[in-house]
């Protein structure tokens, strides 16, 4: 049986954006985009860097960075995080397609 999803809107640098969601996934995902939204306003507030791909680009690499030493620190096992990537990852290719 299929878990019921529900749009969710998120805004990430001042762009709106609908994501479907499982009910239960609902305050983890607002709170991930949230913490992508300060991460990449921080990147661009540097001024260094002004293209918005770019901008989300490094935050991902920076959020991904510190999953894997965080989960390292904790002996976390590495296919939960490559799991875990691999569902971010395709989240963020489900937006970038569907803007």
């Amino acid at each position: 049986m299929s878990k019921a999803v529900q749009p969710v809107s998120l805004n990430i640098l001042d762009k709106e954006y609908k994501i479907a969601c499982a009910a239960d996934e609902k305050d983890t995902l607002i709170n991930s985009a949230r913490e992508l939204d300060r991460q990449m306003r921080k990147i661009r507030d540097t001024g260094k860097v002004s293209s918005t791909d770019r901008i989300a680009v490094l935050a991902a690499l920076n959020l991904a960075h510190d999953l894997v030493s965080s989960n390292k620190a904790e002996s976390g096992s590495s296919v939960d995080i490559c799991a875990r990537l691999a569902d971010l990852r395709n989240k963020i290719e489900n937006v970038l397609e569907n803007p």
